[in-house]
Formats: C-alpha cells, structure tokens, sequence
C-alpha cells in the first residue's frame, strides 16, 4: 500500500462508498476544495467534524496555514483526546 492517496484514488474511494460516479465524485471533490480555499483567502476557518479545523493567521510578517484535529483524529494517532465514539 502506497504512503499517500493521490486525488484521482480519493475520488474512486468516495464513489464506490457513495454509489455515485467517480465523475459526480471529481466535482463536488474539486467544489469543496475550492471553497476551502476562499474561506482561507478571507481570513476564514474551516471545521470539518470529526476531522479538524483550518485556518490561517498573521504572523508578524507572514501568514501561517494552521490544522487543529478534532478530538476523533486525536484519538486514532493517540493524542490526548475526549472523544468516546468509534474509530
């Protein structure tokens, strides 16, 4: 098994879970992707439960992209962590 998931191998993955077609899949990926990307443009953070948060702050002077993971991907990689569901 490979050590990264390229984005084509993402949107197969989606698409068999979803029974939609890794085309459908391709868009609403690249859509989301997007959007990120604008939030973090405008100085907005992005949650994703259960995943984590992104975000970008000014540091003297330069920006800085920031991720805090939710307390589920904390739990998995054994981080300290509340989060009492399933892995």
């Amino acid at each position: 098994m490979s050590d990264r998931i390229e984005k084509d191998e993402l949107v197969e993955r989606i698409a068999r879970r979803t029974g939609n077609s890794p085309k459908t899949v391709e868009k609403i990926v690249d859509a989301t992707l997007e959007e990120i990307y604008e939030a973090l443009k405008h100085e907005e953070r992005v949650s994703l439960r259960n995943f984590g948060t992104f975000y970008v702050r000014r540091e003297r002077e330069s920006w800085v992209f920031k991720f805090s993971a939710s307390q589920r991907l904390r739990k998995l990689f054994g981080w300290t962590s509340s989060y009492k569901g399933e892995l």
